[in-house]
């Protein structure tokens, strides 16, 4: 059978002799040669297994990087057309997602349940994440301006609008529930976004992909980065062309990292201070505080005479 390093070796073999000619020095041939077999013997390393509440492994996800990052950012970056759509548009799809969750709410809490081993639990977080979706796909095109009067003859009209690319690290518990409560909000009002699921249980968002894909949501909307939380969540900080970031990981020292590292480009961020939420809370774990965060303010001026 042949193998990765098989084929290098193939390739390697058919070069010419003045191959080396066209390579970036200072390495050579042979070290760059070396430095590929040794990224694909390690592959393995790079995908982190998923274990069960037994310990026994149910699947593995990819370790993110710097670079996933990166492209993931250029993909959010390049589906601003979401926030241009209409707000009854968006919230069409998002009744579909819903819809499309339900379908396969059974399957989703079984991969809970497993993970969890709390089965009665299991059912709990799924019908709320169903529910918290059917009330962001409700609110997205209800989520209205204000009128101003001020001292002047004029009229202030107060629209909200997306902020932009949002990164968003997810709560390590509940894993399903915790991505939904943070991606909704965010795309509802119109933002795409650079999601980073549960460490310990990053199944749940990687299924919940599946679902976004059958919903009409357009490519590059929602844009699942999976991995250290403590690795990636610096990283999305620091990138300049990310406009907001919202913290709700485990890390121990992850909120004052996040807000330190947003202050070089004036990244608007949202942190927990420590205090951890009940999402299954429909005060704290959804309502008006997630889109006044999903979004800015543009305030138009309208004069008017006697």
């Amino acid at each position: 059978m042949l193998t990765a390093l098989d084929a290098v070796d193939d390739r390697v073999a058919g070069l010419d002799a003045g191959a080396d000619d066209y390579l970036v020095k200072p390495f050579s041939f042979s070290e760059l040669l070396a430095r590929v077999r040794s990224i694909i013997r390690r592959g393995p390393a790079e995908r982190p297994p998923v274990l069960d509440v037994d310990g026994r492994q149910v699947g593995e996800v990819g370790r993110g990087n710097r670079k996933d990052v990166r492209n993931a950012v250029e993909a959010a970056r390049k589906a601003s057309g979401w926030a241009r759509a209409t707000a009854h548009a968006r919230a069409q799809v998002l009744y579909y997602l819903a819809e499309n969750l339900a379908a396969r709410g059974e399957e989703f809490g079984r991969r809970i349940a497993a993970l969890s081993g709390d089965a009665p639990g299991a059912e709990r977080e799924v019908a709320l994440a169903i529910e918290r979706i059917y009330t962001y796909a409700a609110l997205a095109d209800k989520y209205d301006g204000l009128v101003h009067h001020t001292p002047y003859r004029n009229v202030t009209l107060a629209m909200p609008e997306p902020v932009g690319v949002l990164g968003l690290v997810c709560p390590e518990s509940p894993s399903l529930l915790g991505f939904v409560s943070l991606v909704l909000p965010a795309i509802a009002m119109g933002n795409t976004v650079v999601a980073v699921p549960s460490t310990s249980a990053p199944l749940l968002a990687t299924d919940f992909y599946q679902v976004l894909d059958t919903s009409d949501v357009p490519a590059g909307v929602v844009n699942i980065v999976t991995g250290a939380q403590s690795e990636l969540a610096p990283v999305l900080a620091a990138h300049d062309d990310v406009d907001g970031i919202w913290y709700f990981g485990s890390a121990e020292g992850g909120d004052a990292e996040v807000e330190r590292l947003s202050a070089g480009n004036m990244k608007r961020t949202w942190v927990e201070h420590g205090h951890p939420r009940d999402w299954s809370d429909p005060v704290r774990g959804e309502g008006e505080e997630f889109l006044e965060q999903a979004t800015q303010v543009k305030n138009i001026w309208v004069p008017y005479g006697e």
